[in-house]
């Protein structure tokens, strides 16, 4: 886990970890299963085939127990998701242009530019829009990724928690060049950024 850079990060990784170590449980307890069948009834033992009847106690549980690790790998997931959707009162509003294949950002005071500059420490709202074919922006480092798409506008929000330099780009196939569709996202400490932000 990268400790630091955002809170949501944390969130993330602890979301699909939980997932894996289910995922493994459940591999574990199927092999070591399916290994006693084989052995249990093999030709050798069983050279007459016989008719196993249901079991109402077996069948009720093999059903509640995957809907209920189900429900818990649901309801972790989407509460985690859910506190990305939930954007801070005082966010910085930043306008991301997406079209074929580059990011560009218009901030609040009208300021351009092809590369994503943010404060540390302040909470940011992205919205999102696409001026061709569908996109999506992508920032692996922050664990956070929205589609943008041509009609719609869309929205991410996160709070970075520590200066650097961090990849963005577009996770979603939009032609040719898409794999050059890459940008970068700098953190910089607030004084910085508000002179930054101030030249036009």
């Amino acid at each position: 886990m990268k400790e630091g850079i955002s809170k949501y990060i944390n969130q993330v990784d602890s979301v699909f970890l939980f997932i894996v170590i289910i995922s493994l449980v459940i591999l574990i307890g199927v092999t070591i299963t399916m290994i006693y069948f084989v052995f249990k009834y093999n030709r050798k033992k069983n050279k007459k085939a016989e008719n196993i009847e249901g079991n109402l106690a077996l069948e009720i549980t093999w059903i509640t127990i995957p809907t209920l690790l189900a429900l818990a790998m649901f309801y972790y997931g989407f509460s985690t998701f859910k506190t990305l959707r939930e954007v801070p009162k005082d966010a910085m509003t930043i306008h991301v242009q997406a079209q074929m294949w580059k990011w560009s950002f218009r901030y609040e005071n009208g300021k351009r530019y092809d590369t994503l500059y943010v404060p540390v420490g302040k909470p940011i709202k992205l919205l999102l829009k696409s001026i061709d074919v569908d996109h999506s922006f992508y920032i692996p480092s922050f664990r956070i990724k929205e589609d943008v798409i041509p009609g719609k506008e869309n929205y991410l929000s996160f709070t970075p928690d520590k200066i650097g330099v961090y990849d963005i780009a577009c996770a979603e196939y939009c032609g040719l060049r898409h794999s050059y569709m890459y940008n970068k996202i700098h953190v910089i400490p607030k004084e910085e950024f508000d002179k930054w932000v101030s030249i036009k």
